[in-house]
């Protein structure tokens, strides 16, 4: 199999992992009273924050196709990227969340799509062609 096809299978693979562990921690942060709303949007469906980790994380497996293109590095290129775009999205919680729980719980959600797809992809950067 090709690196492309493998960065493929691998990136949708992981991007599938990290919304369904978004999934199940955003429900049972909903159970536990954290209400999930965003000032000025209403609350966020579990379903809605499992779609848009799937929708972000595959263009982040693009962003890695990319560097496996045309980069002589895409796996440290990869990590620096993947670290500065983790630390950017941290950001929007804090300004949008309409309390601290939500922020925090958004944060959370966010570390973990980082913690389940950054490192499988690299894993399949790293791999020979």
């Amino acid at each position: 199999m090709s690196r492309g096809r493998r960065l493929a299978v691998t990136g949708l693979g992981a991007a599938l992992a990290a919304a369904a562990l978004n999934a199940v921690v955003a429900a049972l942060a909903r159970a536990a009273g954290v209400d999930l709303e965003v000032s000025g949007g209403g609350a966020i469906p579990v379903s809605g924050i499992a779609f848009v980790t799937v929708v972000l994380s595959v263009l982040g497996v693009l962003v890695a196709a990319a560097l496996s293109r045309w980069s002589h590095s895409p796996v440290q290129w990869w990590l620096r990227t993947t670290v500065v775009l983790t630390a950017v999205s941290l950001v929007p919680p804090f300004l949008a969340a309409a309390d601290a729980a939500t922020a925090v719980t958004l944060v959370v959600l966010h570390l973990l799509a980082a913690a389940v797809v950054v490192p499988a992809v690299a894993r399949t950067l790293r791999a020979p062609a």
